[in-house]
């Protein structure tokens, strides 16, 4: 059902003045689909393809309160049919009114839990699991940002064989590491996958390795800006240059990030002249919501 709602994806090609000699393209996937956006699309297609097949009635799944998988998530439940329930980091949130984030997940019918930051630091233990399927027998879990098997063979369909043939690197954001999963499995063999992340620590390094025995991948955390949803005037500036430069939107929590770093790594001539780079542009605009100063 997802192939039939999936529209065609451009790529778009930018040329930054400090690199004239790399060849720099933007794989447009927040333009896949206008509630399902980006890799979410993806990471979706096939987790709601088993939740179908096993006959589950609700889709439940985890985030924080401006998760582009919740909104995501959402939508994609009320496409198909489902009931939802979106698990939100933050019990205090359930005393404050909602944000654009969730009230839009709210339109398309989750409802919410707001769990402490405690508990929610639990939700992938086999007793939380175990509890959650006891009171949701007709459920379907999905895994906070949708990262799981399924999950990493939706994203591996992001690269074509144009893709493979054409570049030499691919960039991409990394929040839980499934996308980037999935790109690394879909690579072709020269090919050198490149990540940045939303998140401070190289715990993602470990995450990945376990969906991949490919090591043609490196993760960098240089250019989060001190953490997830973390934001800096630097970015916030460098988003709304590029933004006027090349009229492809963004937003603070991954795609300006990987754009920004992306620009300082060709400034520093991390590249060799006459490399073909592919920037996965990941969607989640709803982000641009979010409050500059989180």
């Amino acid at each position: 059902m997802f192939d039939q709602i999936a529209q065609r994806i451009p790529t778009q090609t930018i040329c930054f003045e400090d690199a004239p000699t790399v060849q720099i393209a933007i794989k447009r996937l927040d333009m896949v689909h206008p509630r399902i956006s980006g890799n979410k699309f993806f990471k979706l297609k096939y987790n709601f393809a088993e939740a179908l097949r096993l006959g589950k009635k609700c889709i439940i799944s985890f985030g924080g309160a401006y998760s582009n998988h919740i909104a995501a998530t959402a939508y994609a439940a009320h496409l198909h049919g489902f009931q939802s329930i979106g698990i939100i980091r933050g019990e205090e949130l359930a005393h404050k009114a909602l944000n654009s984030t969730l009230q839009t997940a709210q339109q398309y019918g989750m409802q919410f839990q707001f769990v402490s930051r405690e508990k929610y630091r639990l939700k992938d233990t086999a007793d939380f699991l175990h509890a959650l399927n006891l009171q949701y027998p007709d459920a379907y879990i999905i895994p906070e940002g949708g990262t799981n098997t399924l999950a990493i063979q939706g994203c591996s369909e992001i690269l074509t064989d144009f893709d493979r043939q054409h570049y030499d690197v691919i960039c991409c954001a990394v929040g839980t590491g499934g996308t980037i999963s999935g790109l690394i499995e879909a690579s072709a063999s020269h090919q050198h996958i490149l990540g940045f992340s939303a998140l401070k620590g190289d715990f993602l390094q470990n995450d990945v390795a376990q969906w991949t025995e490919k090591k043609n991948w490196k993760i960098m955390d240089d250019y989060c800006c001190g953490g997830y949803a973390r934001t800096s005037t630097e970015l916030l500036q460098f988003m709304h240059f590029f933004e006027n430069q090349y009229q492809i939107p963004l937003e603070q929590v991954y795609t300006a990030k990987i754009l920004m770093g992306l620009s300082d790594l060709l400034k520093k001539d991390y590249f060799p002249t006459a490399t073909r780079i592919l920037v996965i542009h990941t969607g989640g605009l709803q982000g641009r919501n979010m409050p500059e100063n989180t």
